[in-house]
């Protein structure tokens, strides 16, 4: 005989209880890879764990390792890195939103079809150009060393070259949810466009430009397609690339462990990332109005 708690329980199982199930098996399929690396990293041994999830110890030997083995300039790497993404992440917000802006308030000739092909080359992997922008770039830097191959330009270049796209989707429809007042307003008192987009759009759109920063900043730091084309040089290197060789199958048992505390370190500045502009992304439109 069923009790009122078991039909309540089953009520409550049927509408919400199989959703914290999926939930629960979805936290354990993000947190079990999570839990190998940390595991692995303070590993006593130097090594990734083979049996056992549970740590036998804590120990800092794969961070010591890191950062004095000669053979992985691992600092170098991580400065790198932070060059390459910072700098595309910045450009890449800059571009976009100056074309979002004009596409969201100009009205020209050909502007849905641009926006249409902004988004018809999305559609397209960046790999399918890898050869073309192989031969482009080494035959460039015959004449302009600073932008040929192995060099921090023209890795930046290859990476503006698909800066108009998702992003300026994102902030166009953002920025038309922006009055049109505001802007009236602001060329009534004799604003120019840039006045305009610099001190009024942008400060309302902090939270779309956040968005795109971290989008932008995170798929800059995590390629290695491209940058395994263009960066050929070991002190060129950024940490995708140099993760990588630390998992060759050549590569020794505790070099596995320091790949582990090297992609701790690599975390460590994408969630220092998203938790410096999570008070932009949290906040709204109205918050921005008021900010400004």
């Amino acid at each position: 005989m069923t009790t009122k708690n078991d039909r309540r329980f089953a009520k409550w199982a049927k509408t919400k209880g199989w959703r914290h199930a999926v939930a629960l098996v979805v936290c354990l399929y993000v947190l079990v890879p999570l839990l190998y690396i940390v595991v692995g990293a303070f590993n006593p041994s130097g090594t990734l764990p083979s049996t056992s999830l549970v740590p036998e110890g804590v120990s800092l030997v794969s961070f010591e390792r890191l950062f004095t083995d000669p053979q992985f300039p691992f600092v170098k790497w991580y400065g790198n890195t932070i060059a390459v993404a910072c700098t595309a992440s910045f450009l890449s917000i800059l571009i976009s939103s100056l074309a979002a802006y004009a596409f969201s308030r100009f009205r020209f000739r050909g502007r849905r079809p641009y926006l249409l092909f902004l988004l018809l080359i999305q559609m397209f992997p960046a790999f399918l150009a890898m050869v073309a922008l192989y031969v482009l770039f080494s035959n460039l830097g015959e004449y302009y060393p600073a932008l040929g191959l192995n060099t921090r330009m023209g890795l930046l270049m290859v990476y503006m070259g698909g800066a108009l796209g998702v992003s300026t989707w994102l902030m166009k429809g953002f920025f038309d949810t922006i009055p049109k007042e505001l802007d009236e307003a602001a060329r009534i008192d004799g604003a120019s466009h840039a006045q305009i987009f610099f001190k009024i759009i942008l400060p309302l759109a902090a939270p779309i430009i956040a968005i795109s920063g971290i989008l932008a900043f995170v798929g800059t730091m995590n390629d290695f397609v491209l940058a395994s084309i263009f960066l050929t040089d070991r002190e060129e290197w950024t940490l995708a690339l140099g993760l990588k060789t630390m998992t060759a199958d050549n590569a020794e048992l505790t070099q596995r462990g320091m790949f582990a505390a090297g992609t701790l370190m690599a975390s460590v500045l994408t969630v220092g990332i998203f938790m410096a502009l999570q008070r932009y992304i949290v906040s709204g439109l109205t918050g921005g109005a008021v900010k400004g």
